[in-house]
């Protein structure tokens, strides 16, 4: 029955017509939410599929729900009709999911592997919604594993145009405040495509409809009084209460397990024996392994469960059966006693044991360790969850592996032959589970079994290889947690190699990788430049890319003429052309063409590293991570809209976190530009989040970069002094990689800011000093820095013409059209207040028309409203002045003081104080004197009214 769900019935239908979207579905145990969802699957026009969670005691089984949905859909299309649907025609990646596709590809387990998967999964499911609407159903999330999560998460974010509605089920009262599904729903909740729809207990009228529908009379209002107060609303306890005969099961004990127990004991005694064992296979089982664990072949099987299926304890789902809910299961499981749970799960394992396809090929060493564990057998769960781990790393399922591992060390002890049931000793397993923590994020984990790993190889003197890769490996997460500590354990593990091997190359390359991200660029040089002798050397191609590329990043010298990228371009020919190898070399040429203003070229080489990613089917992974350096490019050469584009492609990709700050940060700046200082903001909020502790580990391209847009924000507000504030960061952190690339356009702003303050001298001195440090390469470097030094002499009164003209001359040859306009606004003011009001008209107009073309409306206001008073009458306020302002001013140009002034327009000198500083700053000049110099060159005023 179904009752009082009219709303959210309603809700999930208008999600579907507004496809694509999510919809997540929430209510405690019993409320109806895979009831909701059969009546609205029922009578759809379009493709629905579903999957389950599935429940094996604190195990859950690595994208179960989506390997089911893939079984269902090869049954219905078969697999010829889903390669119609991938890249090439080629399901092998899918292999990992469903081994009816054949064995994976690679038996790699990495992060790109992993996100390949994610990537063929959501084109299999936006190529079925061409054709058609599809609802794709996760239900019981909340036993979902790590592996199915992040899955989920990732299609949700990456919802693409086509007709497709994701719908997850979840109980509420299973989220208790750690539960890992918690976070995911917050964060899911906030995208604007995604529903949240929260089942409610059932009013009392509602509950006197449901009683009736079940016995077809009207229950009497007693009845529905006593029953309201008992089941509180939840339709489960509402069905369990009510007997057929019509009156309340009130013999039944108060706890809910003997309420959800009672339709089971109105059964056949020998349909509860089934029921008791089928509850030891989980939620759902296939009828081939309860038939083998009960005993019964398939037509006894078939003749027992009938009572079951009709009194609606279970129903019939695919080649098994579920039970309707999931308490009840947990309800039969937990009312076995010990001897009987023991042989119960024992009988299960032996099953498998003789047969393992009784269940999927995925599940077989998950379900045989969760098993032998209940069944109190130490030594075959440490067996099974050894080999569950092994297929788990080839499903890159790291969070899961790591699950089969700690069972596997948790076990250790209780099996006096660990090492030679499963042939590896006990430091193996937690190297293995120490490289599974790092790849699944567990990093705090992933410390401490490295610790209890190299304690164990402290005095093993052959170990000495074994505890460098450890080393490293934990300094690699300590990186991650920004925990002090990473360098000395990159140190120590350089230090453990002796022998020029390829792993002391490694080693040397992982030191300087991360070490170039602090201050110490000179040992970063060093052990770089030794890894590429050591690489050489032993002809390892691969160790040469990659100390190559992390030579290349210590120190970029955008003089050279494309002479380092040839060399490692040959070193990545020399490597085998792999693909990881040739999308590096895509970041690596973009990033330096945008560095020395080939823009064009840079925009260029990112795209093709894009379309290559795609080919190479990790468009989300290495391709998002190249819509960086294709919208950089994209902003300088004032194409904003085309580098907004890219980033609106990134977001939908779901970036890893190290991706998110540049894409939030270039987001804000052409915001900014726009005027749209609102949305800067959030985008500055957003990137800061992203960062967070971490600040001082992340790249120069992000920390400062971030501050950069910060002092852009604070100066849009008038708030020069916290802009300075921000940019003091940047003075204070010298000797990062590509310094001079990131400081001066920051170092641009603190001069804009100075030139704010009363006092331009004493803030301009430490931003100077941090200028006259840098290492200036390239033209685009020359032409910061030429803006810089131009904007320094403005904030102290040097109106410089010629200069100004000089910078937007470099910024044309750049092809940079917003700041050869800023410049052209700057030489504007500087020749109208020489004199040359015609020159003023030219340069004004000149920047109008590119200021336009961008939408750059901030400057497209002040250059109207200068060219506005240059032509048009003399008493309109001029340069962006309110009418207040330009009273004041007059007021400023006569001589009088803040006090005189504000006595003479009726306001208080405080007040005078404000109106006088903001005047100052939209003048850009430092003292009233030169306000007042100013307001006469221009013939602000017919003429200035006599002192009083």
């Amino acid at each position: 029955m179904l009752v009082g769900r009219g709303a959210e019935l309603a809700e999930l239908r208008h999600a579907l017509a507004d496809a694509p979207g999510a919809v997540l579905v929430g209510g405690e145990a019993g409320l109806g939410k895979t009831r909701l969802i059969r009546e609205f699957r029922a009578g759809l026009a379009g493709r629905v599929l579903v999957g389950g969670c599935l429940e094996l005691g604190s195990d859950g089984l690595p994208f179960a729900p989506f390997t089911t949905m893939l079984r269902g859909l090869v049954r219905s299309i078969g697999a010829d009709g889903i390669a119609e649907f991938l890249p090439r025609g080629d399901t092998g990646g899918l292999a990992r999911l469903l081994p009816e596709f054949g064995e994976p590809e690679t038996d790699a387990a990495s992060g790109e592997e992993r996100a390949r998967l994610f990537e063929l999964v959501l084109i299999l499911l936006e190529g079925l919604a061409g054709q058609g609407p599809v609802v794709l159903v996760v239900e019981d999330a909340h036993w979902a594993d790590r592996s199915t999560r992040d899955l989920l998460a990732f299609l949700i974010r990456n919802l693409g145009a086509v007709p497709l509605l994701i719908v997850v089920t979840y109980r509420t009262d299973e989220l208790h405040r750690a539960h890992p599904l918690r976070p995911l729903l917050a964060e899911l909740g906030r995208l604007e495509r995604v529903r949240r729809l929260d089942l409610e207990r059932l009013t009392r009228p509602e509950v006197a409809e449901l009683a009736g529908r079940i016995l077809g009379t009207d229950p009497s209002h007693d009845l529905v009084g006593r029953i309201h107060a008992r089941s509180e609303g939840n339709p489960l306890f509402v069905e369990a209460l009510l007997d057929a005969d019509g009156t309340l099961a009130c013999e039944l004990p108060e706890s809910l397990r003997d309420l959800l127990l009672a339709g089971v004991q109105r059964l056949p005694e020998e349909t509860q024996e089934v029921l008791r064992d089928a509850a030891g296979g989980g939620t759902r089982i296939e009828h081939r392994l309860l038939s083998a664990v009960s005993g019964l072949d398939d037509r006894a099987l078939t003749r027992v469960l009938r009572p079951a299926v009709a009194a609606n304890v279970l129903v019939v789902d695919g080649d098994g059966y579920a039970f309707r809910h999931a308490l009840i299961r947990e309800a039969l499981h937990d009312d076995l006693l010990p001897g009987e749970y023991t042989r119960l799960h024992t009988r299960y394992a032996e099953a498998l044991e003789r047969d393992p396809g009784l269940v999927p090929a995925g599940r077989v060493w998950v379900e045989l360790s969760h098993h032998w564990l209940a069944a109190h057998d130490a030594t075959w769960a440490l067996v099974s969850a050894w080999r569950a781990a092994a297929d788990a790393r080839k499903a890159v399922a790291y969070a899961e592996c790591l699950a089969m591992l700690s069972r596997v060390l948790e076990l250790w002890e209780r099996v006096p032959d660990a090492a030679e049931r499963i042939e590896a000793d006990h430091v193996e397993v937690l190297e293995q589970a120490a490289s599974a923590a790092e790849m699944a994020g567990e990093y705090e984990r992933g410390i401490k079994l490295v610790g209890a790993a190299l304690r164990a190889l402290a005095d093993d003197d052959g170990a000495r290889e074994r505890r460098a890769a450890l080393h490293m490996l934990r300094g690699a997460m300590l990186h991650q947690l920004a925990r002090p500590g990473f360098i000395e354990d990159l140190r120590d593990a350089v230090a453990a190699l002796d022998e020029p091997t390829v792993l002391r190359a490694r080693a040397l390359s992982t030191l300087a990788q991360y070490g170039r991200l602090t201050t110490g660029i000179d040992e970063a040089r060093a052990a770089a430049t030794e890894s590429l002798e050591i690489a050489r050397r032993l002809g390892d191609g691969s160790a040469e890319t990659h100390a190559l590329v992390t030579l290349f990043c210590v120190d970029v010298d955008y003089g050279d003429d494309l002479g380092q990228l040839a060399e490692i371009s040959a070193a990545v020919r020399r490597a085998g052309g792999a693909h990881s190898a040739i999308l590096r070399l895509s970041v690596i040429e973009s990033h330096y063409l945008e560095g020395v203003g080939r823009h064009a070229e840079a925009a260029a080489v990112a795209r093709r590293g894009i379309e290559q990613a795609r080919d190479f089917g990790v468009a989300r992974t290495q391709g998002s991570f190249l819509c960086i350096n294709r919208a950089e490019p994209l902003v300088s050469l004032g194409r904003w809209d085309d580098a907004a584009d890219v980033l609106r492609e990134a977001y939908e990709q779901d970036p890893a976190i190290t991706i998110r700050t540049s894409l939030h940060v270039l987001d804000g700046e052409i915001a900014l530009g726009r005027g749209d200082v609102a949305t800067a903001a959030g985008h500055l909020a957003s990137a800061a989040e992203v960062m967070g502790p971490k600040a001082r580990w992340r790249k120069t391209q992000d920390y400062f970069a971030t501050l950069r847009l910060q002092a852009g924000i604070a100066l849009a507000e008038g708030r020069p002094e916290e802009a300075l504030a921000a940019i003091a960061r940047v003075v204070e952190i010298p000797g990062l990689p590509d310094d001079a690339r990131y400081a001066l356009p920051a170092l641009v702003l603190g001069a804009r800011a100075a030139g704010q303050l009363d006092d331009p001298d004493a803030a301009l001195a430490p931003l100077e000093a941090r200028a006259d440090g840098l290492a200036v390469r390239g033209g685009a470097q020359a032409a910061w820095l030429a803006t810089f030094r131009a904007e320094a002499a403005y904030a102290r009164g040097v109106r410089d013409g010629a200069a100004w003209d000089d910078v937007a001359a470099a910024w044309q040859a750049l092809e940079r059209p917003y700041e050869r306009a800023q410049a052209l606004e700057r030489a504007a003011l500087a020749t109208l207040a020489a004199g040359d009001r015609d020159g003023a008209v030219a340069r004004i107009g000149t920047a109008t028309a590119l200021a336009r073309t961008l939408g750059a409306h901030p400057l497209c206001g002040r250059l109207d409203e200068l060219a506005r008073r240059l032509r048009g009458p003399r008493d309109a306020a001029p340069l962006g002045l309110t009418p207040r302002e330009h009273e004041v001013l007059r007021h400023v140009a006569a001589g009088r003081s803040n006090r005189a002034i504000a006595a003479e327009l009726s306001i208080s000198a405080k007040t005078a104080s404000v109106h006088v500083s903001n005047i100052l700053a939209k003048l850009g000049v430092a003292t009233r004197g030169e306000a007042a110099a100013t307001a006469h060159r221009m013939a602000l005023f017919t003429e200035p009214e006599p002192s009083r």
